[in-house]
C-alpha cells in the first residue's frame, strides 16, 4: 500500500512538472510569436533616428542634436504599449516574461544613463580629443549593450534566431565601429542595427506563421 502511495505521488510530481515545463515553453513561443511585429517596429524607429540625427549633426555641425536620442524611447514606448492594447490581447505575465521585460528595463536604463553622462561631458568639456573619443565610444558602448541585451531575450526565450541577430548587432557594430571611420560609424552601426532587428522580427513571423 506504501508503495502505491509513494509511486502515486512520485507520477503526480512528475505530471506537475511536465505541466511547468509545458506552460514555460508555450509562453516562450507565444512572447517570440508576439515579438515578432515589435522587433521590426523598434527596428525602423531606430534606422529612422539614425537617418535623422545623423543629417542634422552633419549639416548644422552641432552634436546637439544628439539628445533627440531620447525622444525615442519617448515615442516608441507609448507607440509599442497603444499597438498592444488596440489588439486586445492579454499579454502573458510570469517569470519568462518578466525575465525578458527586466532586460530590456535594464538596457534602456544603462543605455540613458551612459548616453546622458557622455552627452553632458561633451557640453563642459574643452578638450576637443576627449570630447571627441567621449562620444565615438559611447556609439561603440551602445551597441554592445545594445546586442547583448539582444542575446539574451534569445536565451530566455530559447529561440536561435534572437540569440544570432543579438550576436550579429553587437560584434557587427563593433566591427563597424573599429574598420569603417571617418566619422560615419554612428550611422552605419545604429542603421545596421535597425536593419537587423527589422531582419529578425520578419524571420520570427515567419518561423510562428
Amino acid at each position: 500500500m506504501d508503495n502505491t502511495n509513494e509511486q502515486t505521488r512520485e507520477m503526480t510530481a512528475q505530471e506537475s512538472l511536465s505541466l511547468i515545463t509545458e506552460t514555460l515553453n508555450n509562453t516562450r513561443k507565444e512572447i517570440t510569436r508576439n515579438s515578432g511585429k515589435y522587433f521590426i517596429f523598434w527596428g525602423i524607429l531606430l534606422t529612422i533616428f539614425s537617418l535623422l540625427i545623423y543629417l542634422l549633426c552633419k549639416f548644422t555641425d552641432k552634436d546637439a542634436w544628439n539628445w533627440l536620442w531620447f525622444a525615442m524611447p519617448a515615442i516608441g514606448i507609448p507607440t509599442e504599449r497603444f499597438l498592444h492594447g488596440k489588439e486586445g490581447s492579454e499579454q502573458v505575465r510570469n517569470d519568462v516574461s518578466r525575465f525578458v521585460s527586466g532586460i530590456w528595463s535594464t538596457f534602456g536604463f544603462f543605455a540613458c544613463a551612459v548616453g546622458a553622462f557622455t552627452l553632458i561631458y561633451t557640453q563642459v568639456s574643452s578638450n576637443f580629443f576627449r570630447l571627441i573619443s567621449a562620444v565615438n565610444g559611447l556609439t561603440a558602448e551602445l551597441v554592445l549593450l545594445f546586442g547583448l541585451a539582444e542575446c539574451i531575450t534569445g536565451v530566455a526565450l530559447k529561440n536561435w534566431v534572437i540569440k544570432t541577430a543579438g550576436f550579429i548587432t553587437g560584434i557587427g557594430g563593433l566591427a563597424i565601429y573599429y574598420v569603417v571611420g571617418s566619422g560615419w560609424e554612428p550611422l552605419l552601426i545604429f542603421t545596421f542595427a535597425g536593419l537587423v532587428l527589422m531582419a529578425t522580427g520578419l524571420i520570427v513571423k515567419i518561423q510562428y506563421k
